[in-house]
């Protein structure tokens, strides 16, 4: 159990100690900065602790903001400040400072303020919540206290708690379709002690429900898929805003939140393409096809954050217009439609499904996909091109993290070490060859296209990928990585190929969006091992191309499904690994990408 400490006795008819209870808190009182250190010392160091001011006024969803939330080990409102147990000891010492200060016999005015104060100037790095229209505030006097607690009157802090539930932006479907809404389902799963982790799996549940009733290829099964998506991305809603309501976040949440909403959306496309096989129609190209270019949108939206996140002289023409156009109301949600966010495409994906085919809804989501991809990376393009940054260390590794290269590439790196040209011109080089080749109609020639190409990507990333246009080396690779299984399965010719690439493709994907997500938690990219084992993006494009040459029709399939297996089950097993142990990160995504 958590415990406040409460520095003095609390005003006549303050409801600062059931405040603090009702948020999970054991309340003890401290009547000097001497007593205040000892209770601190008491108690025990895997546990959250707060300093909080007697003469405190506000809401209680403010001290929830600062004195709850797991995220940060350190975090404070004004009058009280908190300190998980990473953070423990920088709040000993400040609160032995502060003891020092008053030599231990009295209670200093405002000691929870003065702690962060000490904080500061010991360098940690203390929270503060965003507040907005909430009351948090240590009144002087009984005057100041009596405004502030009219002030506290005058909010509607549940309405202010529902409306902070709702990701500050997001997309014009999901902001004016199911935002007005869920909110509320959010509330309401919160006062029955469900959990986020618990909304995010019936998400899944509904949407691979979702996914076997399009699998049934009849009307009715279409109608039903279509109903059943969007309802389970009204739980995918509802589930950040449940962790945002209740500042219920963990690291279980973080890895089921940033790998689910992939995984319902690929297992639909599957379902289509199931369904549509038993009306006789085979769209797996077009499953595999959509799959392959919504991962390849993702990892531009990485690739482009990582690179420029901290990168130093940060502006350009580009970004100044595009901030300029987001001060206008009304292109602001055209700009946020055009992209195919996650509400809009699968809004799109439902209603397709319910009226058209399979065939239509794929060819409807390449097209639109197609030109919010071209969209987004113009854009992104022209601003690194206008641009003056400097890309720091962190964010050449980060992008060499992302390019996944494996063993063949680090060895050809490593014994021809000649500089060849810049990074982006020799990816590109590599990849115009392997496309060459996997059109060229000779058996053999993607195998030396594919071996041109690992050449081609251990030069690419021999210097730190610190140019202007870096950052799309990694969707250039993933791009020609999936794109050499999808056009071997297609040639194959044979029933099954193409179904097992989208397998094979489905695995790597996932190994690299668990690799993003890491990157992003600050955790560095998945072990050395994991990635020599399943042979880095390199050698996995040259490994698909030796089996479709040396493979007969029938036995392509099955080699491919082997893989996909085994990719499978070796990311799988690390990823769950890591995002269950206690020093993943808690990773929440704000900024869900197209």
């Amino acid at each position: 159990m958590s415990t406040a400490i409460l520095t003095g006795q609390p005003v006549p008819g303050s409801s600062i100690e059931d405040d603090l209870r009702s948020l999970g808190f054991d309340v003890r009182i401290a009547a000097d900065t001497a007593e205040a250190e000892t209770l601190l010392a008491a108690v025990p160091g895997d546990r959250r602790v707060a300093v909080v001011d007697a003469r405190f006024v506000g809401h209680r969803h403010a001290l929830r903001l600062g004195l709850t939330d797991p995220r940060f080990p350190l975090a404070a409102v004004p009058g009280a400040v908190t300190a998980q147990p990473a953070g423990r000891q920088a709040l000993t010492r400040a609160m032995a400072r502060e003891n020092s200060a008053g030599g231990g016999t009295t209670l200093l005015d405002n000691l929870a303020d003065r702690i962060v104060t000490a904080l500061d100037a010991d360098g940690s790095d203390v929270h503060r919540p965003e507040l907005g229209s909430l009351v948090a505030t240590v009144p002087a006097d009984p005057q100041a206290g009596s405004e502030a607690r009219q002030a506290v009157a005058a909010v509607d802090e549940e309405a202010v708690r529902l409306k902070s539930a709702v990701k500050s932006r997001d997309g014009f479907f999901t902001t004016h379709f199911i935002s007005p809404y869920s909110r509320y389902l959010a509330r309401w799963c919160a006062r029955r002690g469900l959990t986020p982790n618990q909304v995010t799996t019936a998400s899944l549940l509904t949407a691979l429900i979702a996914a076997g009733c399009a699998a049934t290829g009849t009307r009715a099964g279409f109608v039903a898929a279509g109903v059943l998506l969007i309802a389970s991305f009204v739980l995918d809603c509802t589930d950040g805003q449940l962790a945002r309501y209740s500042l219920q976040y963990s690291t279980l949440g973080a890895w089921l939140d940033a790998t689910f909403d992939r995984a319902k959306e690929y297992a639909y496309y599957a379902g289509l393409a199931l369904g549509a096989a038993r009306g006789g129609d085979d769209v797996w190209a077009l499953a595999l096809g959509a799959m392959v270019l919504q991962t390849c949108r993702h990892v531009v939206d990485f690739s482009f954050n990582e690179a420029n996140h901290d990168a130093t002289a940060n502006t350009s023409p580009t970004a100044a217009l595009s901030d300029k156009l987001d001060s206008v109301g009304w292109t602001v949600w055209v700009r946020r439609m055009i992209v195919l966010p996650i509400g809009e495409r699968w809004a799109m994906i439902a209603v397709l499904t319910a009226v058209t085919t399979p065939r239509i809804t794929f060819y409807v989501l390449l097209v639109g996909c197609a030109f919010a991809a071209t969209y987004t990376t113009a854009g992104r393009v022209l601003r690194s091109l206008t641009r003056k940054a400097k890309r720091t260390d962190r964010a050449a590794g980060a992008l060499a993290d992302l390019a996944d290269n494996g063993p063949l590439a680090s060895f050809v790196a490593r014994v021809n070490p000649g500089r060849l040209g810049a990074p982006l011109l020799i990816a590109l080089a590599g990849t115009a060859v392997l496309a060459v080749s996997l059109f060229s109609g000779v058996t053999w020639a993607p195998v030396a296209g594919a071996f041109v190409y690992a050449l081609a990507a251990g030069q690419a990333l021999y210097r730190p990928l610190k140019g202007a246009l870096d950052w799309l080396i990694p969707p250039l690779f993933r791009a020609a990585e999936y794109g050499t299984v999808l056009i071997l399965a297609a040639k194959a010719e044979v029933n099954g190929a193409l179904p097992a690439a989208f397998g094979l493709v489905a695995a790597v994907a996932y190994h690299h969006y668990d690799t993003v997500y890491r990157i992003r938690g600050n955790a560095g990219a998945p072990p050395a091992w994991l990635v020599r084992a399943i042979g880095g993006q390199e050698g996995r494009t040259l490994l698909v191309t030796v089996l479709a040459a040396v493979l007969t029709a029938s036995q392509f399939p099955v080699a491919l499904t082997v893989l996909a297996v085994a990719v499978a089950l070796l990311v799988l097993v690390e990823s769950i690994r890591f995002w269950v142990s206690a020093g993943a990160p808690a990773v929440h995504d704000e900024g869900e990408p197209a």
